[in-house]
């Protein structure tokens, strides 16, 4: 896992960007001013720099880090974050979460409203066919468990059994066999690490207003983001981030796994049986 604890931001114009570093907070300066002089002059030699990666960077996020977890050993094993729009997320060394992502269900009558022809076909129940694929595969690797939950957009499932390194072959072959969100995949595998949301999104909770993203640049917009978490903290409250379905597979829990569904099962309030956001 790699969360840079100092960010800084380096202007010239109109241009800024942020970099970061493990070491010092001067550093980071340095390296955000250098980059931002040679991302102008690459602008006004007329080579336009190229598009980032969207959400799933090929860098380090920009997060504050809000919890550690360490084993026995004092290896560092999660950490708690808290991303661009404002939700805290669980990262993970070497707990293996699964994000699968599930078509939303056409409403009945979808196709005579939109039409005038009946529905061609009953409809498909999406998540009953990834519970089909995620047990024929389990039952043909008996010595695998998983916490299977549902969120708002699909299932999440967390390995119980034991540890898998994020950019490893088998890993790979997981998340293949069970048809995880591509997107998810490639995430993992460049940061090394597993993600799971911990709060809701902001936006399905009625809040539409985007925080003020961390490192604050003064204390003015750190003062904003703070009334903001209030309003965040107040609207998610009677919101569930996922809904615990059942436990498939070994039903050994290893130790690093215990500490991890602590962190996970409380703030995502996933037996709490309130709506999903």
């Amino acid at each position: 896992m790699n969360f840079p604890q100092f960010w800084a931001r380096g202007a010239s114009g109109d241009f800024f960007c942020w970099r970061w570093s493990a070491t010092s907070l001067a550093d980071a300066q340095a390296l955000a001013d250098q980059a931002v002089q040679q991302l102008a002059a690459r602008f006004r030699s007329g080579e336009y720099p190229p598009k980032h990666g969207g959400y799933y960077p090929n860098r380090p996020f920009r997060e504050q880090i809000m919890q550690e977890e360490k084993n026995a050993a004092g290896e560092t094993t999660a950490v708690v974050t808290r991303n661009g729009y404002g939700c805290l997320v669980l990262n993970t060394a070497r707990a293996m979460f699964v994000d699968i992502d599930l078509p939303e269900p056409k409403p009945p009558g979808f196709f005579k409203r939109l039409f005038g022809k009946p529905d061609p076909s009953p409809p498909v129940d999406h998540q009953a066919a990834a519970m089909n694929r995620i047990e024929n595969w389990t039952r043909n690797h008996p010595e695998w468990g998983w916490r299977i939950y549902r969120t708002r957009a699909g299932l999440r499932l967390l390995a119980t059994q034991g540890l898998v390194d994020a950019d490893s072959a088998a890993a790979d072959d997981i998340f293949a066999a069970l048809g995880a969100d591509p997107l998810y995949h490639k995430l993992c595998k460049t940061q090394k690490c597993f993600r799971a949301r911990l709060t809701p999104k902001p936006w399905r909770c009625g809040l539409f207003t985007k925080p003020e993203r961390w490192p604050w640049l003064d204390a003015k917009r750190e003062k904003r983001f703070q009334k903001w978490a209030a309003e965040y903290q107040e609207c998610s409250a009677d919101w569930a981030t996922c809904d615990f379905i059942r436990h498939l597979g070994n039903p050994d829990i290893h130790p690093d796994i215990e500490s991890i569904l602590k962190l996970h099962d409380g703030p995502t309030r996933a037996e709490s049986k309130l709506k999903l956001a």
